[in-house]
């Protein structure tokens, strides 16, 4: 048995998240098989009750309509709110000083991002946030969002039960970097588009066709590896085309058996 501790720390963010992680020779795709299916039925859960709460915030809300490669911000912009999707997806990612770029999340329905902004005093951003889709998206302002934590403790309870989802992800996300090899953290890719939506169950789900440029990025691999993959699961009737090659139906049953397999 070895292990490893990783602490994620960036200046401004709200949470500080600190993982240890124990690694047994015996590690399997199972096991972290397991550990997804029960942090994508939390996260439901709480996306769905932080949604319904969200209603009872009428000031500082603001519902906007945003089109494919929007920014919603950008890294080093002030942080002065935080966002709920009610619709389509979003690219969280990270540029360092020497112009590499890194995704550190994708988002879809009920997901929150910018949650940064509700550290106390001045805060920046931290990252860049870009639709990947045509997108519905709740902005709440930092201040709107505080005082519901401090007149409403169900929405401050639920809100904090999300963050803690989040950082099992997080924790999943880390593992998925470490052991897998590209091949296999792309098919989880695929598996979370076909699960952003109110189905959380394995289903074959139909996605809009996503630039393999960005499933690179996502993926940290190359647009080529990208290719093979993507016509090797095709040929192995784990996805098809679709509507002109411009939707993707995932067979997430039978993706999510061929990463059981390996």
């Amino acid at each position: 048995m070895s292990g490893c501790e990783c602490t994620f720390a960036q200046p401004h963010s709200v949470f500080q998240v600190t993982i240890g992680i124990g690694v047994s020779n015996n590690w399997s795709a199972s096991t972290m098989q397991t550990t997804r299916k029960v942090a994508a039925l939390k996260s439901a859960k709480n996306g769905s009750a932080l949604e319904l709460l969200l209603e009872s915030i009428v000031d500082g809300k603001d519902l906007l309509n945003f089109r494919k490669g929007a920014k919603l911000f950008s890294q080093g912009a002030e942080a002065d709110a935080i966002y709920f999707i009610r619709t389509g997806k979003v690219k969280v990612a990270v540029a360092s000083s020497h112009g590499k770029n890194a995704v550190l999340a994708l988002l879809g329905p009920r997901d929150f991002f910018g949650e940064g902004c509700l550290v106390g005093g001045a805060s920046a951003r931290t990252s860049t946030a870009t639709t990947l889709e045509p997108s519905a998206i709740f902005r709440i302002e930092k201040q709107a969002m505080l005082r519901a934590f401090q007149t409403q403790p169900p929405f401050a309870e639920t809100f904090l039960t999300a963050v803690l989802a989040r950082s099992v992800n997080l924790e999943e996300d880390l593992c998925d970097q470490i052991f897998n090899h590209s091949e296999k953290r792309l098919a989880r890719v695929l598996l979370k588009l076909s699960r952003f939506g109110p189905h959380d169950k394995l289903a074959d789900i139909t996605v809009p066709r996503m630039n393999q440029v960005t499933l690179a990025e996502i993926v940290g691999t190359t647009r080529s590896r990208i290719s093979f993959f993507m016509t090797k699961f095709r040929k192995l009737g784990l996805i098809q085309y679709y509507n002109g090659n411009t939707d993707i139906i995932i067979m997430a049953e039978a993706l999510t058996n061929s990463i059981l397999r390996d």
